[in-house]
């Protein structure tokens, strides 16, 4: 038996006991924030069933055909090539895992519009690193951000925490907002997305103005 979480509405899961499993409506997006550092890369690797936008891979194949090349020089390059892959991969259809710093915004609800005219929902996945947890993360990798980006990377953090921990209603263009603390990240195995017969099965939005966030128990379900 393993505990199954089917996010629909907000979930804060901090001291909560972690899920092993998400599990997500078929054909549907999964954009995955968080700090930089925060392990979002390493967790979509390990655990998403489904195809993966990282702007981290992008730009990985730049610096390797760009060897002793600054960064900076070609960020704007890798910034297109990573929104013309995201692009391509959204139109191409079926679920979708796709990593966002949460800096900008316009790009999540871009990505939410060209979902909802599919028949697509979008869902939040935030991985919950303290500031301190996010650094040290950074120097492991060995690419550490500036202070001013990471500021910046803060403020936009913060506002994007609140859509999982404050009360009222999401914003329509999001199905679901769940907060993972980086502690039971580390417990999740997969990022699952259910088959196109179950899809009416899923549980559908709560109504528009829900008391508070949802803390309901996991669900258990077997595997097989």
């Amino acid at each position: 038996m393993h505990p199954l979480l089917r996010p629909h509405d907000r979930h804060d899961l901090t001291g909560r006991p972690a899920p092993a499993r998400l599990a997500y409506p078929a054909d549907d997006v999964l954009v995955v924030s968080g700090l930089p550092g925060s392990g979002k890369s390493t967790l979509m690797r390990r655990c998403a069933r489904a195809a993966v936008i990282d702007s981290q891979h992008t730009r990985a194949a730049f610096a390797r055909a760009l060897p002793g090349v600054p960064y900076a020089l070609y960020r704007p390059l890798v910034r297109l090539a990573h929104y013309l892959r995201l692009r391509a991969a959204v139109r191409a259809g079926g679920p979708l895992v796709v990593h966002d710093c949460g800096t900008l915004p316009w790009v999540r609800r871009a990505l939410a519009r060209a979902a909802a005219r599919q028949g697509r929902r979008l869902h939040l996945l935030l991985l919950d690193a303290s500031p301190a947890q996010a650094a040290d993360g950074q120097r492991r990798r060995g690419r550490r951000v500036s202070r001013y980006a990471f500021a910046r990377h803060r403020r936009a953090w913060a506002a994007l925490r609140a859509l999982a921990t404050a009360e009222g209603p999401l914003p329509p263009d999001v199905a679901s907002a769940v907060l993972l603390p980086r502690a039971a990240a580390a417990r999740l195995r997969a990022i699952e997305f259910t088959a196109p017969a179950d899809r009416s099965s899923a549980p559908h939005p709560a109504p528009a103005a829900p008391p508070a966030v949802r803390r309901e128990p996991l669900q258990a379900a077997t595997t097989g």
